[in-house]
């Protein structure tokens, strides 16, 4: 590695740099190139959000070991959907065969979603290093995993690249870059493209490839697409039961029990054997992640679980006063397994930029980031996937919850020196 540094330092170098020793144009490209395998021989002189003397980019690489679970679990789990849609289930093949075929088939949906987020992410991120003459900014090694790990697998490529752009422009460039944005970049990406494109973000399609092969009747509907999906019935039942409809009445209970069937026990869910975004449908990969960013310290245990104490507060108000019809059959700790809940409370909440910065702060940001998740969810089956909303609200709330905190330790303090 030594040997590398140097012939990195001796003979590339010189070629980015005057005589005089000043970079060139395209010195920052070769930077970020060389700080990815060796620690950086410069410091952050802005935008500063972790207060330690580890390497940004290290920091970054760890996050991004802690998402490989969800990816290859993510890749397998679309080629799984896919097979199970076109009947290709094979039952007297071997394991090892229908493994690697349905990872194989996953491979060529899931990568060239991940190839298109960097290579889209990171060439925004070489030109305003070179227009601004400024080291490449690490963040966007992490965003570049979450956006596709957020995304349905059947999501066209071109509108991945169009939110990539959009979340690193108008999020990160237009704010001064990592440490200075007040979103979430990948949740801005997700949210851009929802509310843009909302037919190809809205996760009923799953399946990609060749439509004739489709079983007949699959609609690949996510568990909490199930669900939503029986508000419209509630409100015909009602009707039907008061105009004393007996026929109509009996088909449209039947309708709704098997809709609320599709929805994925809290087993089921935590496997992740189920419909869903490529990185968000196991619970147990995400909480290995969960449980390697806790032990290094990168990730705060705090907004996690605060998170899903919110989640489950709110749950049970909802549970004990049967809210809303369609979801009676859910359970609060189901509403935790279910879609991006966890996902988020590990990956996205705890983002050290945009979520808050004191402990206390971070208790009442992550409880309410849980609590509005399940509040969306129920209130607005319209959008049954209520985190991402939750989340980014949250993110432009923290800044104030840290300032209220912080205030109220600097009055504390007052009253004591005039004790």
């Amino acid at each position: 590695m030594k040997g590398l540094h140097n012939f990195l330092d001796k003979k590339i170098k010189p070629s980015f740099v005057t005589k005089e020793g000043e970079p060139k144009k395209l010195y920052w490209v070769y930077d970020a190139l060389e700080t990815f395998a060796f620690t950086p021989g410069h410091t952050t002189k802005g935008g500063t959000h972790i207060k330690d003397g580890i390497d940004l980019k290290r920091t970054m690489m760890m996050v991004i070991l802690a998402l490989i679970p969800c990816l290859l679990f993510g890749i397998f789990n679309v080629g799984h959907q896919h097979y199970l849609a076109t009947g290709l289930v094979d039952p007297d093949a071997s394991w090892g065969t229908e493994f690697w075929g349905k990872f194989g088939y996953g491979s060529m949906i899931v990568l060239p979603i991940v190839i298109v987020s960097y290579a889209v992410g990171l060439g925004v991120e070489f030109i305003f290093c070179i227009i601004n003459k400024h080291p490449i900014q690490e963040g966007f090694l992490v965003s570049g995993m979450l956006i596709p790990l957020v995304m349905p697998p059947d999501v066209p490529l071109w509108m991945v690249a169009v939110g990539t752009v959009f979340a690193v422009l108008i999020v990160k460039e237009v704010f001064g870059g990592t440490g200075m944005n007040i979103l979430n970049v990948a949740l801005t990406a997700r949210a851009f493209l929802f509310f843009a494109y909302p037919k190809a973000l809205s996760g009923e399609v799953w399946i990609s490839g060749n439509s004739d092969k489709f079983v007949e009747g699959y609609t690949g509907a996510t568990g909490l697409g199930h669900a939503a999906s029986t508000v419209d019935l509630n409100a015909s039942l009602e009707k039907a039961t008061a105009a004393g409809k007996t026929e109509e009445i009996a088909s449209l209970k039947t309708q709704i029990a098997g809709a609320m069937d599709n929805v994925p026990s809290m087993m089921d869910s935590f496997w992740g054997l189920e419909p869903g975004c490529v990185g968000e449908t196991s619970v147990l990969m995400i909480l290995i992640g969960a449980g390697l960013l806790i032990f290094t310290g990168i990730g705060s245990w705090i907004i996690m679980s605060s998170m899903v104490i919110g989640g489950l507060a709110m749950g049970l108000i909802f549970d004990a006063f049967a809210v809303n019809p369609y979801m009676e059959g859910v359970e609060p700790l189901q509403h935790i397994m279910l879609g991006g809940f966890m996902f988020g409370a590990v990956f996205m909440a705890t983002d050290p930029v945009t979520a808050a910065s004191t402990t206390v702060g971070k208790i009442w940001y992550g409880f309410f980031c849980g609590f509005f998740a399940i509040m969306i969810r129920v209130f607005n089956p319209a959008y049954p996937e209520g985190v991402m909303m939750a989340i980014l609200f949250m993110n432009v709330m923290a800044p104030m919850i840290d300032h209220y905190v912080i205030q109220r330790n600097v009055n504390r303090r007052l009253k004591l020196s005039k004790a």
